[in-house]
C-alpha cells in the first residue's frame, strides 16, 4: 500500500484557482489508478475526477471544463488543477490510490485537504 499526503487547499474567492497535490510514498505508483474525491459537510464522499495508470481521465459533470487531473509518475504525485471555482466546490478533498487488481490489495486514502470558496 502507498501512503498519501494531500496539500494545496485553502480559502479562495469565487472564480479563483487552486492546485491540489497528492504525494505518494511506496513503490509501483505508476500502476495505480488515482482519483480525487470531495466531501461537503453532511454529504457523502463523491468522486470528482480520476486518472488511470495509462492516463485516461474522467470527470463528474459539475467540474468538466474547470478541473484537470494529472499525474507525474516520476514524482509519485497526482494533481488537481481547479479553475473558475464556485462556492459549491467547497469541501474536503481526498485523493485515493487503487492498486491493480492482480495485487489483491485495497486502496489508500489521504487525510484530506480543505477547500473553501467564499467571498
Amino acid at each position: 500500500q502507498v501512503q498519501l499526503v494531500e496539500s494545496g487547499g485553502g480559502l479562495v474567492q469565487p472564480g479563483g484557482s487552486l492546485r491540489l497535490s497528492c504525494a505518494a510514498s511506496g513503490s509501483a505508483f505508476s500502476g495505480y489508478d488515482l482519483g480525487w474525491y470531495r466531501q461537503a459537510p453532511g454529504r457523502q464522499r463523491d468522486l470528482v475526477a480520476s486518472i488511470t495508470s495509462t492516463g485516461g481521465t474522467n470527470y463528474v459533470d459539475s467540474v468538466k471544463g474547470r478541473f484537470t487531473i494529472s499525474r507525474d509518475n516520476a514524482k509519485n504525485t497526482v494533481y488537481l488543477q481547479m479553475n473558475s471555482l464556485k462556492p459549491e466546490d467547497t469541501a474536503v478533498y481526498y485523493c485515493h490510490a487503487q492498486p491493480p487488481a492482480w495485487a489483491g490489495a485495497s486502496g489508500s486514502w489521504g487525510q484530506g485537504t480543505q477547500v473553501t470558496v467564499s467571498s
